[in-house]
């Protein structure tokens, strides 16, 4: 009797949290971005963020909407997806327009150049936007014509969560390749772990697909790599990466 006489609490009180838990699935996903974005345009240097996370980011949440028109899933996660690419859109749009400002004699390069050299080093922000519009036509041309396939579908979302867990491994080979985590937010990362870390917690507990609980373990393994060379390059610091001019080379990440 004392648990009906509760129900007029216990039930208002689970839907609030059923709302919570939608909403910080929704917006978690970018709260880490938050820090970053502000490092940049306080210092007006995008060199210690890679923009390739972006690119990370954006492929796995396009064929992640794609995966839900073959196996349909939680409302929160496709929000979360549609947040994610604005948020990634914005990311490429201040990056473009600081590493622009800075690099006045460099040579400007287009999407419509077709230079695989010089991938996603593009001197405009509607580039960008060109090369993601391009992928999404025709990934979503593709899955149009492949829908009825279950094995499709199934490889689909497997290579979306599988582009997903490879998010920190750009920001761990430009780290790797200056030698220096400079311009890094450590709050970024340190908010990647921990969401990794409860994400993955989570797979194991409702007993997820396998390929979930190896993503996310791999992505959890990757974000401690780069605070490993956090504390690394911080014991042991090189010479720091000049931000006045920058050889167009050096700004693939």
């Amino acid at each position: 009797m004392e648990a009906e006489g509760l129900d007029w609490l216990l039930v208002p009180l689970h839907q609030l949290v059923s709302w919570g838990a939608a909403a910080a699935m929704v917006f978690g996903g970018v709260v880490p971005y938050v820090p970053q974005y502000r490092d940049i345009r306080r210092t007006q240097n995008a060199d210690g963020f890679s923009t390739y996370v972006c690119l990370v980011l954006l492929v796995a949440n396009i064929l992640r909407i794609l995966f839900w028109f073959g196996r349909r899933f939680e409302s929160p996660l496709l929000w979360q997806s549609a947040i994610m690419i604005l948020t990634m859109l914005l990311m490429l749009k201040l990056c473009t327009e600081v590493r622009v400002a800075n690099e006045l004699n460099a040579r400007r390069r287009s999407f419509a150049d077709f230079d695989p050299h010089h991938f996603w080093q593009w001197s405009s922000f509607s580039d960008y936007v060109q090369c993601v519009l391009a992928f999404t036509g025709v990934a979503g041309y593709v899955t149009y014509l492949s829908i009825d396939s279950a094995l499709f579908v199934e490889t689909l979302g497997f290579l979306a969560v599988l582009t997903e867990a490879m998010l920190g491994v750009p920001q761990l080979y430009r780290n790797h390749r200056h030698q220096s985590t400079e311009g890094m937010s450590i709050k970024m990362v340190l908010m990647w772990t921990s969401g990794d870390a409860f994400k993955t917690a989570y797979f194991l507990l409702k007993g997820a697909p396998l390929q979930f609980s190896v993503c996310g373990l791999l992505q959890v393994l990757v974000d401690l790599a780069i605070l490993g060379q956090a504390y690394a390059f911080a014991r042991h610091p090189q010479k720091p990466v000049p931000h006045a001019v920058h050889p167009a080379g050096t700004k693939a990440l």
